[in-house]
């Protein structure tokens, strides 16, 4: 049994044409910090295709590498969403195929610190029937609102990266 990795850049987002993040690019005292800022009062959302290789069975784990642009303290909540095409079977339009059920994360931030670089996890569960070599779409907001839970975090909360990760057996 292998975990297959998929690793998710700022710079790879794609977006709709409105409630998105910024792509920005920190030039950092020794090198630019690639993000995606998103909002604290509007609820934002960025985009990442992928082709799930190798995918064997089970949920789907979301690895999100963040920080604060100007917080110390309280939550932020993360969503997560995945689409599932699987080729030359599904008869799903690709122009206007939906999103599974969302799973989120509150995560606190760890205080003292601004710009301190964070982790946290979504296990996808809602997983649209994802099979093998599927076209795969993912969403990754802020739930700036909270619907989910409570985001009270100050500020845009800066996505580095992720990873997207799941069993291939």
């Amino acid at each position: 049994m292998a975990t297959v990795t998929h690793l998710l850049l700022a710079a790879e987002a794609q977006f709709l044409t409105s409630a998105f993040p910024a792509y920005t690019k920190i030039n950092g005292t020794s090198f630019p910090v690639p993000t995606l800022a998103y909002d604290a009062a509007t609820d934002e959302a960025a985009f990442w295709s992928l082709i799930a290789s190798n995918y064997g069975s089970g949920n789907v784990t979301l690895t999100i590498f963040w920080y604060a642009d100007t917080a110390t303290t309280a939550n932020v909540v993360w969503e997560a969403q995945l689409a599932a095409i699987t080729a030359n079977t599904d008869t799903q339009d690709v122009e206007t195929d939906g999103l599974a059920t969302l799973n989120f994360v509150q995560d606190t931030h760890l205080g003292t610190t601004g710009q301190r670089v964070h982790s946290c996890v979504i296990t996808i569960s809602n997983l649209d029937s994802l099979a093998a070599d599927d076209y795969c779409t993912l969403r990754i907001a802020r739930d700036a609102n909270g619907t989910n839970a409570t985001d009270d975090m100050a500020g845009d909360a800066m996505l580095l990266c992720a990873t997207l990760s799941y069993s291939d057996t």
